[in-house]
């Protein structure tokens, strides 16, 4: 084999190497992403039930829930939507994640 082509095989197999762990990372970041999420949505629906449970009532507010019943939501990364149609009455839950474009 001619050294050039040597020299070829040598940077192209790590830089190969080194795009696919770069994919890998990227697709391993969102999955914990979306697991994130689920983890917060569940979390609320959980300590909403509890209240409900416990109160008689649904929660008035997520402020509420984050008080009363230890729920840690970090707002500068998710939006909690929160609808009350009555006190009786299951709430409308939403839980998004915020775009970064959305901050700056």
């Amino acid at each position: 084999m001619k050294s050039w082509v040597k020299s070829i095989i040598i940077i192209v197999i790590p830089v190969c190497f080194a795009v696919l762990l770069a994919i890998a990372s990227t697709k391993i970041g969102n999955r914990q992403e979306n697991e994130s999420l689920k983890q917060l949505e569940n979390s609320v629906r959980k300590a909403v039930m509890t209240c409900y449970a416990t109160e008689g009532v649904y929660p008035p507010s997520v402020d509420y829930i984050e008080d009363h019943y230890g729920i840690q939501i970090d707002h500068d990364r998710y939006g909690v939507f929160y609808e009350v149609f009555g006190d009786n009455v299951m709430p409308q839950i939403t839980v998004m994640e915020k775009n970064a474009e959305e901050e700056g």
